[in-house]
């Protein structure tokens, strides 16, 4: 089945977006460079994702990898790393629904949200391998601190995109 992807232009967004949500999550967090740089992720859209990272009914799938790193002194270990997969098409529907979102603010909400869930697993606020009522309360917390890191950005259409998420802060989770 064929989905739509996001076009040149919209990837320009997407990278905006994405340096936006990086400072607001490091200034939120209060990292420097170097603390936020041992948070290890990449960005993934439609275009790049395997079959397996293409989901219904959300906007991201974020997916946790791992990578073999030599030492210097011939000693390896495996270090983490997060994709975050942008699902294009979810988002692209929505914007088509919805005229009052903005795909900029929409990937900064989105792309913040991820952040947010890699900064906890990173440094083990909460297991990413949790499932249940477990995960739907780990939802409302990266929702919650989603919406606070959020809050008094001035960027058109951020105001809706977080009252479209109110209700997600407190009950009845779904996830994004």
């Amino acid at each position: 089945m064929a989905f739509n992807s996001f076009r040149n232009h919209d990837l320009v967004i997407v990278s905006d977006a994405l340096d936006i949500a990086e400072d607001a999550t490091a200034n939120f967090y209060k990292f420097s460079l170097g603390q936020w740089n041992r948070h290890r992720y990449d960005v993934r859209t439609l275009s790049s994702l395997q079959d397996n990272e293409i989901r219904q009914h959300t906007f991201a799938l974020l997916s946790k990898a791992s990578k073999e790193v030599v030492g210097f002194e011939s000693d390896s270990r495996d270090r983490d790393f997060y994709l975050i997969c942008l699902q294009d098409h979810h988002i692209l529907e929505a914007l088509k629904r919805d005229k009052e979102l903005g795909l900029l603010a929409l990937l900064v909400y989105v792309l913040t949200h991820e952040l947010v869930h890699i900064v906890r697993f990173c440094n083990f606020f909460k297991r990413f391998d949790v499932s249940g009522k477990e995960k739907e309360e780990e939802e409302k917390v990266v929702h919650a601190t989603t919406f606070e890191i959020l809050k008094g950005f001035s960027l058109p259409a951020l105001d809706y995109v977080l009252g479209a998420y109110r209700d997600h802060r407190f009950c009845g989770m779904a996830t994004v």
